[in-house]
């Protein structure tokens, strides 16, 4: 198997191009995510508000990394379990959210915004923390800097190991 590689931001050309199963290697600026980062997104959007950071054509990486030790920009860097963030990611992929990068299986309401907005759901592979920080170049918090290592960073990615677990047609990898 060949690994594709993607220069981030997507596109809708590539994302409409990545088949369930594919590897790819990304590399680009991407943004992390939880819970309570994503509550607040979706509280400003409610409140029709700005966002912090424009989420068009961006990917979001759902993960709190570890401290990083010294001379290192992260520390361990896991995927969170995504089907936490299910209530938000729909709204999200609305105003033009494209990837998400997580573990574990989503809704069938995330799974219709992802073809309805033509996007695609990548899985980290969960265990691998340590190794995934490694494609992590550097680290920047960008907002919700009291929610720690919650907050929302912006990380630059060189070759970071995914794999399409739902593509832009809803076709489902746990569903094989």
């Amino acid at each position: 198997m060949k690994d594709i590689d993607i220069s981030l931001p997507l596109t809708d050309e590539v994302v409409k191009n990545l088949n369930v199963g594919d590897s790819v290697l990304l590399t680009g600026y991407i943004y992390t995510g939880r819970d309570a980062a994503h509550e607040r997104l979706i509280q400003l959007l409610n409140e029709n508000k700005e966002l912090p950071f424009d989420v068009e054509n961006q990917t979001i990486y759902y993960v709190g990394p570890a401290p990083a030790k010294p001379g290192y920009p992260i520390g361990p860097a896991g995927p969170t379990t995504s089907y936490r963030m299910d209530p938000y990611a729909p709204k999200l992929l609305e105003r033009g959210l494209k990837g998400m990068i997580g573990k574990g299986l989503r809704s069938k309401e995330v799974i219709e915004s992802i073809k309805k907005y033509n996007c695609v759901y990548f899985a980290a592979i969960g265990g691998t923390a340590a190794l995934i920080s490694k494609s992590i170049k550097s680290k920047e918090v960008i907002c919700y800097e009291d929610l720690g290592t919650e907050a929302i960073h912006k990380l630059y990615v060189e070759n970071f190991p995914a794999i399409v677990v739902i593509d832009s047609k809803g076709n489902n990898l746990y569903d094989r």
